[in-house]
């Protein structure tokens, strides 16, 4: 294993200290349990935002935290969902008389704790809410989750939600926004080769030279299946169907689409492989009005991609457009 680390037992509390030096301007870390928050956090009358998850997937969450988007982010060990106290100190930290809304990616152990931290929380007597996002259509059910996983949809989710509790929406009105984003995103990935989670040591799963894990997870769980390498040309074909059909999107429809490196696939293979798709869309008369490209949602070193498409009407399109000033995200200032 080759890493740039000290001890695998600390690379998570190291990574965040780098991440509050470098970001002092829209973020603060919390320790003891570890936290992402505003920097300007609370903010009085605006919803809080909040999600988190194992870490591994940055910047997914806390490269998210920040004016017009999250309040908090949670971040556990690598690939090992946050514990509920350090949950519930996310939303004590930022959560006001507006209340918060908690993100939650469809995983087990990221379910029943996100779950655990709004109970308590609200025996605070501060209000939440919670929502779970289940886009990855590659499989039903996985060691992992009951149903879908949540997967590239989140990264979506999370900056329009945000942008919704930025303008001063209700609790109400953000949380309905959140399922309305759910019900219209869809998302599906391909792993070339296994990640390394640190403590482990060694690759996740094995993959041939020639092998490709279509429909894979951000923890490197199984895929749809294993088939041969293919060039790229069908290898985003593959994929498009496959999100495209899930919805299903049809002619006419106004998407935004986001084309992402699972962490080590470089942006010169990223780009090519977003043309394909932009081709593929507009031959099926589906128009690509916003997009987003790079590593955004990440399985740490997995060579790789994912696909998502997310529905637009006019009211989803303002708030992606709307500024959000983040580690990961800037725009609109």
């Amino acid at each position: 294993m080759k890493k740039i680390i000290n001890d695998p037992a600390n690379v998570v509390a190291e990574s965040l200290r780098g991440l509050a030096a470098a970001h002092a301007d829209v973020l603060r870390v919390q320790y003891d349990p570890d936290v992402v928050v505003r920097a300007d956090a609370p903010v009085a009358g605006k919803v809080a935002v909040i999600s988190g998850g194992g870490s591994g997937h940055e910047p997914l969450h806390g490269g998210f935290v920040g004016p017009g988007m999250l309040a908090a982010a949670v971040p556990g060990a690598v690939f090992t969902s946050p514990t509920p106290d350090a949950v519930q100190a996310a939303v004590t930290a930022t959560t006001g008389d507006a209340g918060a809304l908690l993100i939650v990616k469809n995983y087990t152990g990221d379910v029943l704790n996100f779950e655990t931290a709004a109970e308590l929380a609200a025996a605070e007597g501060l209000e939440v809410r919670s929502v779970v996002i289940d886009d990855d259509v590659a499989v039903k059910d996985s060691t992992y989750t009951a149903g879908r996983r949540g997967v590239g949809g989140t990264v979506l989710l999370e900056k329009i939600t945000g942008a919704a509790a930025e303008r001063g929406d209700s609790l109400d009105a953000v949380t309905a926004l959140a399922e309305k984003v759910i019900g219209q995103v869809r998302s599906i990935g391909v792993a070339l080769t296994a990640p390394t989670v640190p403590h482990a040591g060694t690759p996740s799963f094995d993959l041939g030279d020639g092998e490709i894990e279509f429909g894979i997870g951000i923890h490197g769980e199984p895929g749809r299946e294993r088939i041969p390498l293919e060039p790229a040309d069908a290898l985003v074909a593959r994929l498009v169907e496959a999100v495209v059909s899930d919805l299903p999107f049809s002619s006419g429809d106004r998407v935004l689409l986001f084309t992402n490196s699972m962490g080590a696939t470089p942006l010169v293979e990223l780009y090519l492989a977003h043309g394909i798709a932009e081709r593929l869309l507009a031959e099926r008369g589906i128009v690509v009005e916003r997009r987003l490209v790079g590593p955004y949602i990440t399985s740490l070193e997995m060579q790789g991609m994912s696909l998502t498409l997310l529905k637009l009407d006019d009211e989803l399109t303002e708030l992606w457009d709307a500024p959000v000033n983040t580690a990961a995200l800037r725009w609109g200032l």
